[in-house]
């Protein structure tokens, strides 16, 4: 995995290497928002329908995953701290 962080402000951008594009399910896309859970009620007031709702998750991110028309998953999160600086990150 590469992980690029951006010389002003907090945002960052990873790629993850692999030899060849899955089958199923395509790619994934992930997409940080710190109220979530409010996020994830407005957009299934619009009619989305996600796969799984928010839920906590062992690595210490709040995620809720949903798929684009194509399949690709998408999914919400909200991390933190814990994004770029995880308690189990190894340098």
């Amino acid at each position: 995995m590469f992980r690029f962080e951006c010389t002003k402000g907090n945002s960052t951008f990873s790629i993850h290497e692999v030899d060849e594009l899955p089958k199923i399910g395509g790619i994934t896309l992930y997409f940080e928002n710190e109220n979530l859970d409010e996020l994830v009620k407005k957009l299934q007031q619009k009619g989305i329908v996600f796969k799984q709702l928010p839920e906590d998750k062992p690595w210490l991110w709040r995620e809720a995953h949903l798929n684009d028309l194509d399949g690709n998953q998408i999914i919400l999160y909200h991390a933190g701290k814990n994004r770029k600086n995880p308690p189990w990150r190894v340098d």
